[in-house]
């Protein structure tokens, strides 16, 4: 029986980090009132000019730059003719020909196998409009806040194998894209959106076999469903011997009902009809230009991850979830500068900042917050125990780790005369326990250590009653 191999290659479209448009002044915040950052150049009206956004052009550049591109110095914008809704000019002002950026790539480590997924092109071009579909209404409404708002697409060669293959590239993508600051990347407000190029074909097989394309996707976890689903689908008919009943065209993922659904069948790129701008020159960047723009970038994740785990001695897990957001590696960065204390951070952050973000939008303390509640654990004026109550009281409020300590009566015991009181109390309570451990019954020393932590209310230094208890015993 042949065996078969999924080919996936994607389109991801990234709006750019810009206060205005691609080809006007207008607006491009998040959340407006519907039609308000709107003009006569974005809403497309007989007679207007674009004008193109320079700053478009730099974070194209950056992009290229962060990818591992060719930045091609002399490119154009061209016109692709298509009608739909949401697109009032009955076309789009994209690249065709003579993209911004090509041949790049990004590496990627797969279950300890080395990858290299291939960048065809990065071009810009213009958002569209946003449909709204009303239940139970026979209208749909239009919201042209999004229309001329700027884009990069980026095009991969179809170098991935499976849908872990196809997430990871755009984890990793996302974070790249983030660091550099060009765009915030938030799927869920569509600000990155992914269409997925996807085919079958025997093991070993050098030719690529009809593709579907499943558009829109902008989220990473349906993405992953959807081309689990889709390969499946493919495969099945060539199971059957029935591999031409892959047909060419756009399905859409319906994530209520678990599969790919038909939306249209696939245009090629001649039905566009591609043509260069008329109302735009060519776009002719400068040698220094974007070399200057390259030298603004930042520290890049896989520059960060391997800094952060011969820095802080951490594990590469413990690295690759801190650096998977860059709020989140700058707030453990700047803890650790406040404590000096890289383990306890990591730690804090992993297991309970982590936590908190899963139902909150921003982390709700402070780094100097965090960093004083981890000192005090460590000087012995509050048990871990008590911290994590502290910690608690912290995403809640704007008091300083000391103000929550005293007002919750936190403070640990750690003078020895007070907490050798509460062990000799503990003994002479509990004779048989001291009986037990002379015996050789090791588990009793547990049992009195609880005994002496629950006698302090829990607010004896652990080790100093460890210490205190053991000399009692062993004398």
């Amino acid at each position: 029986m042949a065996v078969y191999e999924t080919v996936i290659g994607l389109e991801i479209h990234v709006e750019l980090d810009t206060k205005s448009k691609i080809f006007c002044s207008c607006s491009t915040k998040f959340g407006a009132e519907p039609n308000k950052n709107t003009c006569p150049v974005c809403i497309g009206l007989p007679g207007v000019m674009p004008v193109l956004n320079e700053e478009v052009v730099k974070l194209a550049v950056k992009a290229g730059s962060a990818l591992n591109c060719k930045i091609n110095l002399i490119n154009k914008t061209d016109r692709k003719n298509y009608f739909y809704p949401d697109l009032p000019k009955a076309y789009q002002i994209s690249q065709f020909d003579l993209p911004i950026c090509s041949g790049g790539f990004i590496d990627l480590d797969i279950e300890d196998r080395a990858r290299k997924i291939g960048i065809t092109r990065i071009h810009i071009e213009e958002d569209a409009g946003k449909l709204i579909h009303l239940e139970d209404s026979e209208y749909t409404l239009i919201d042209y806040n999004r229309g001329g708002v700027p884009l990069i697409e980026i095009v991969t060669e179809p170098d991935m194998r499976s849908a872990d293959e196809a997430v990871a590239f755009l984890k990793k993508l996302r974070a790249i894209l983030i660091y550099s600051g060009i765009s915030d990347c938030k799927m869920e407000q569509g600000s990155m959106r992914c269409d997925v190029n996807i085919s079958v074909r025997e093991y070993g097989s050098q030719e690529l076999n009809t593709k579907v394309e499943i558009k829109n996707m902008n989220s990473l976890k349906e993405v992953h469903k959807a081309i689990l689903k889709e390969e499946n689908r493919q495969m099945q008919f060539y199971h059957y011997g029935e591999g031409h009943k892959v047909v060419q065209e756009t399905r859409r993922w319906d994530a209520s009902k678990g599969r790919t659904v038909t939306m249209r069948s696939k245009e090629d790129a001649h039905d566009y009809r591609y043509f260069p701008e008329p109302d735009l020159p060519p776009v002719i960047i400068a040698s220094e230009t974007a070399e200057a723009i390259k030298n603004t970038l930042p520290e890049l994740p896989d520059a960060k991850r391997k800094r952060m785990i011969e820095k802080y001695r951490l594990t590469e897990q413990e690295v690759d979830i801190l650096i998977e957001e860059k709020y989140v590696a700058d707030f453990y960065e700047e803890t650790v500068q406040l404590s000096n204390e890289p383990k306890e951070a990591s730690n804090w952050i992993i297991t309970e900042v982590l936590r908190v973000l899963k139902t909150e939008k921003e982390i709700p303390l402070t780094t100097r917050q965090l960093s004083d509640l981890i000192l005090e654990i460590k000087k012995g004026t509050i048990s871990r125990t008590a911290g994590k109550e502290v910690f608690e009281a912290l995403i809640t409020s704007e008091a300083s780790v000391e103000k929550i300590i005293a007002a919750k009566g936190f403070q640990q015991i750690s003078a020895k005369d007070e907490i050798e009181a509460i062990v000799d109390q503990v003994l002479s309570s509990n004779p048989q326990a001291i009986e037990d451990f002379a015996s050789g019954k090791t588990q009793s020393f547990g049992f009195l250590m609880g005994q002496c932590m629950k006698a302090s209310k829990g607010k004896g230094n652990p080790g100093v009653v460890k210490e205190i208890l053991e000399q009692k015993l062993r004398r």
